[in-house]
C-alpha cells in the first residue's frame, strides 16, 4: 500500500513548493527555485531512447522497428530546421511521441506523432509516408496535417465554427488524429515562452476555447489539466502568480494537513482489510481559479481545494471504502456524487464525497478502481484494443468509440445546421466544462444525465426528437408536473405524448437547459417554417433592391450567390433567403455583398476625361504613396490630400477604395460603403485602388473612429453593461445615441476609437455576448 503526498507543479516568478505526481509543467525545484527539467536538446537520440523506454514500460514486447524508421525519416527530413527556442526541430515531434507513449498509445499512433509535421514542413509527401509505413499511419499523418492548416480567430466566429466542424469530422474518421493533435498542442504550450506575449495570449485562448474542452470530452485529464494550467499562466499571468503566492503562503500548514489525512485514511483502510493506494494533492490551478470565479469565493472558501484519492481493486471495495470514510469523518450534506453507478459522458467513474476534518478544514475524497483511474487519466486512450490478425500483424480496433454518443450527436448537428454561428453557440454549450449534471431514470430504469436545471422537455428530447416533438405533459415519480419542473437527482420521469400534438412551443426554448433540446426545437421550427421564411426573405430582398434602384436579375446570379453562401456559412441560396426571412441576416448585408461581387466583374467605363487623366497618371506611377495625417499609408495620387470618410469610418484591416473628390482630395471609403455601391457611372470613374500599408502593426497604426449600430431588447442597466465592456477594453467612446421603439427594441449608435479591425472585432464580439443584444452592424453610409 502506498502512502505518498503529491502537490501541484507551477513555473514562475516565485519559488513554487507544490509538485504534481507527473510534474505537469516540466519543472523541478532546486534550492527552492523553479528550474527547467534537465533535457539534453542537443542530442535527439537521448529523447528517442527515452521514448523507447516509455513504450517498453507498458508494452515490453512491443516491436519498435516502425518507430525507429519513423524517427530516422523525420530526423533526415527536418534536417537543420530549428524551432524558435533554437533547439533542433526533431525535438518537437519526439516530445509529441513521448506524450503519446505516456498515454500508452499503439505504435501506429506514436509513429504518426513522430511524422506529424514532415508532410507540412518538409519535402516528404503523404504518398511516401504511405509506401513506407502503410495506409493506417499515412491517414493519421494526413489527418493531423489538415488540422494543422486550420486558422483561428476568436473574433471570426464563422472561421472558428468551420475549424471545429473539420476537427469533429476528423474525430469521426479516427479519434487518434485528435489525440495526436492534443499531444502536439501540449508540447507547443510547454514551449510557449519563446513566443511573443501577443502570440502567447492568442495560443492560450485558442487552447482554452478548443483543445482543453476536447481533451475533457475525451476524458484525457492527464492532458486537459496541464493545458488548462498553462493556458491560465499565459492568458492571465497576474491571476496565475497571485494564485501561486496564495498557495505558497501557507505551504507548511497545507502540507502537514494533507499528509495527516493521507496517513489517517491509510490506517483506516488497513484496519478494515481494504487494499488501497492513498494519495493526497492540492487541486490544479485552473480548477481552483474557475471555482473561485464561478462561485465568487476566496481560496479559503473552496471546499475541495484538497483532494485525497483512494485507489482500490474492485467496485465492491469502492463502496466499502466509502463506508469507512463516512464513519471516520463527517460528510458535508449535498456533496456526495456517485459517478460509478452513473458515469459521466466521457466514461469517467469515481465516488466523490466532501468531508469535514477534525480541525474544521473541508477536503474531498475520490474513490475508484485501478481501471477507473486509468480511464480518468487517459480517457478514450485507455481503452485502445489490440487484436492479432491472421497474418500476425497487429491492427487497432477502437471499440470504445461507440461510447462517444456526444460525438455522434455533434456530427448530427453538423448535418442539421447551415448556420455556422448557431452551430458554434450550441457546441460551446455542449462543451461547457463546468456544468453540473443531474441524473434521472426512465420508466424502464435506464439512467439519463442532463445539465442541472433541466426540465421534462430536456428529458423528452434526450430520449428522442420524436418524443419531444409530440410531448404534451410529464409525470415525475408518478405525479403530474408542469413542463418547467426542475429535475432532481433520482427522479423517475415518464413523458406523455399525443399524435394530435401540434409540436413544440417557442416558449420551451426559454425553459430547456440542454444543448440537444434547444437544437432539436430550433430545427423543428426551421423545418416547419422554412418555406414561408424563404418566401418572406425573397420578398424582403426584392423590396430592398427596389428602394436602392438595383436590378435583381443582374445581382442574383449563381456565382454571386455562392460567394454569399461561403461568407455566411450556408449550404444553399434557399438557406440564405430563409435566414433573411426569420431575421438571422439583414437583407441589406446580402444585397451590398451581391453588389460588391457584381462590381468586381463589371468595371465601369470612364467617361469623365479630367478624372481619367488623373487616374491614368496615378496608375503609371504606382511607386508613389500618399500618406494620411495619422501615418497610415494608402496608394494614391501625387500631391493629393487623403482623408477618411465619416459615412463608413474605415479602419486598418478593412477593404478600402479611394474616391477622387472635387476640390477635397482623395476620400477613403470601405468597399461595402453604401455610398460607393450606388455611384453613378460617371462618379464611378473617380474610384482608384487603395490599400493599407502592409508592414504597419495595429498598435502603430494610429487612432480611428469606428461606428456601430446595436439592436437590443430595451432593459434597465443595458447602457451600463455596454459602457463596462468599453471600459474593460480601455476603448475611448466618442458618441452614443439611443432610440427605443414601442415594441421594446433599443437602437444604440456608438462611435469609438480603435487601432484597427482586429480590435474592433474583439469589442463587437464581446458586445454580442451581452444579454438582450439582438444584432450589431457597422455603419456603411
Amino acid at each position: 500500500m502506498s502512502n505518498k503526498t503529491t502537490y501541484e507543479s507551477i513555473d514562475g516568478k516565485v519559488a513554487p513548493e507544490f509538485l504534481t505526481n507527473d510534474n505537469a509543467l516540466g519543472l523541478e525545484i532546486v534550492d527552492g527555485h523553479a528550474v527547467k527539467a534537465p533535457v539534453d536538446y542537443e542530442e535527439p537520440q537521448k529523447l528517442f531512447d527515452l521514448l523507447v523506454e516509455r513504450i517498453q514500460k507498458y508494452h515490453p514486447s512491443a516491436d519498435i522497428t516502425m518507430i525507429q524508421r519513423a524517427y530516422n525519416l523525420a530526423q533526415k527530413a527536418h534536417g537543420p530546421q530549428v524551432r524558435k527556442s533554437g533547439e533542433p526541430y526533431i525535438v518537437h515531434p519526439l516530445w509529441v511521441a513521448i506524450i503519446l507513449a505516456d498515454l500508452e498509445m499503439d505504435k501506429e499512433t506514436i509513429a504518426a506523432g513522430i511524422l506529424h509535421d514532415v508532410v507540412e514542413d518538409t519535402t516528404i509527401t503523404i504518398q511516401q509516408v504511405m509506401e513506407e509505413f502503410g495506409e493506417e499511419v499515412a491517414l493519421l499523418v494526413d489527418g493531423v496535417t489538415k488540422l494543422g492548416r486550420l486558422s483561428y480567430s476568436r473574433d471570426k466566429l464563422d472561421e472558428q465554427a468551420e475549424n471545429l466542424r473539420k476537427m469533429f469530422l476528423a474525430m469521426a474518421k479516427d479519434i487518434r488524429v485528435i489525440i495526436i493533435k492534443l499531444a502536439d498542442r501540449l508540447h507547443n504550450m510547454r514551449t510557449l515562452e519563446f513566443m511573443t506575449p501577443e502570440k502567447q495570449k492568442e495560443k492560450a485562448r485558442e487552447t482554452l476555447d478548443i483543445y482543453a474542452p476536447i481533451a475533457q470530452r475525451l476524458g484525457i485529464s492527464k492532458i486537459k489539466t496541464e493545458l488548462d494550467d498553462l493556458s491560465l499562466k499565459y492568458s492571465n499571468p497576474e491571476v496565475f502568480f497571485d494564485l501561486v503566492k496564495q498557495l505558497n503562503d501557507r505551504k507548511m500548514e497545507r502540507e502537514e494537513f494533507v499528509q495527516q489525512i493521507v496517513a489517517d485514511v491509510s490506517t483506516e483502510m488497513e484496519k478494515s482489510g481494504i487494499k488501497a493506494e492513498v494519495n493526497g494533492r492540492v487541486k490544479h490551478f485552473f480548477s481552483i481559479y474557475k471555482k473561485m470565479v464561478n462561485q465568487d469565493k476566496s481560496m479559503d472558501q473552496i471546499y475541495d481545494l484538497f483532494a485525497i484519492r483512494i485507489i482500490v481493486d474492485s467496485v465492491k471495495d469502492c463502496y466499502a471504502a466509502l463506508g469507512v470514510i463516512h464513519e471516520q469523518y463527517t460528510p458535508i450534506p449535498g456533496r456526495f456524487k456517485d459517478y460509478i453507478a452513473m458515469p459521466k459522458a466521457n466514461m469517467y467513474q469515481s465516488l466523490h464525497t466532501t468531508l469535514m476534518s477534525s480541525v474544521g478544514q473541508p477536503f474531498e475524497i475520490q474513490i475508484r478502481t485501478k481501471e477507473m483511474h486509468k480511464t480518468a487519466e487517459y480517457g478514450i486512450a485507455a481503452h485502445w484494443k489490440y487484436k492479432e490478425s491472421g497474418d500476425g500483424k497487429k491492427s487497432v480496433k477502437n471499440q470504445e468509440e461507440e461510447k462517444l454518443t456526444w460525438l455522434r450527436q455533434i456530427l448530427e448537428w453538423q448535418q442539421d445546421m447551415a448556420d455556422n454561428q448557431e452551430f458554434l453557440s450550441l457546441l460551446k454549450g455542449d462543451l461547457d466544462l463546468f456544468a453540473e449534471d443531474v441524473y434521472c431514470f426512465t420508466p424502464q430504469g435506464d439512467v439519463i444525465n442532463l445539465p442541472t436545471g433541466s426540465t421534462p422537455v430536456d428529458f423528452a428530447y434526450a430520449i428522442h426528437s420524436a418524443v419531444g416533438n409530440k410531448m404534451v405533459g410529464a409525470r415525475v415519480n408518478g405525479r403530474l408536473v408542469n413542463i418547467d419542473y426542475q429535475i432532481q437527482n433520482g427522479d423517475r420521469i415518464e413523458v406523455l405524448t399525443s399524435q394530435n400534438s401540434k409540436g413544440p412551443s417557442r416558449d420551451w426554448l426559454n425553459i430547456v437547459k440542454s444543448t440537444q433540446a434547444k437544437n432539436k426545437i430550433n430545427q423543428w421550427f426551421k423545418k416547419q417554417n422554412k418555406e414561408s421564411n424563404i418566401s418572406k426573405g425573397k420578398e424582403m430582398l426584392s423590396a430592398y433592391f427596389k428602394t436602392k434602384s438595383l436590378t435583381a436579375a443582374d445581382l442574383v446570379q449563381t456565382k454571386y450567390q455562392q460567394s454569399i453562401q461561403q461568407k455566411y456559412g450556408f449550404r444553399d441560396w434557399n438557406s440564405v433567403l430563409a435566414a433573411i426571412g426569420h431575421g438571422g441576416l439583414k437583407e441589406g448585408q446580402v444585397a451590398n455583398r451581391l453588389v460588391e461581387e457584381y462590381n468586381k466583374d463589371h468595371k465601369q467605363i470612364v467617361t469623365n476625361e479630367a478624372v481619367l487623366e488623373k487616374v491614368a497618371e496615378a496608375s503609371k506611377n504606382r511607386i508613389h504613396i500618399a500618406k494620411s495625417k495619422s501615418g497610415i499609408v494608402v496608394k494614391g495620387i501625387d500631391d493629393m490630400a487623403v482623408r477618411f470618410s465619416r459615412c463608413c469610418s474605415p479602419v486598418p484591416g478593412d477593404e478600402i477604395v479611394g474616391f477622387v473628390t472635387r476640390g477635397r482630395g482623395l476620400s477613403i471609403h470601405r468597399t461595402d460603403c453604401v455610398n460607393m455601391l450606388h455611384l453613378s457611372d460617371t462618379e464611378r470613374a473617380r474610384l482608384i485602388d487603395a490599400e493599407w500599408e502592409s508592414d504597419v502593426t495595429e498598435k502603430e497604426s494610429g487612432n480611428y473612429l469606428a461606428e456601430i449600430k446595436m439592436y437590443a431588447r430595451d432593459k434597465q442597466g443595458l447602457l451600463m453593461e455596454i459602457s463596462k465592456e468599453f471600459i474593460e477594453e480601455t476603448i475611448d467612446v466618442k458618441s452614443m445615441n439611443v432610440r427605443t421603439s414601442n415594441k421594446g427594441t433599443a437602437t444604440i449608435e456608438v462611435g469609438f476609437i480603435v487601432h484597427g479591425r482586429d480590435e474592433l472585432g474583439r469589442i463587437i464580439n464581446k458586445l454580442r455576448q451581452l444579454e438582450g443584444v439582438i444584432d450589431i452592424e457597422r455603419t456603411t453610409g
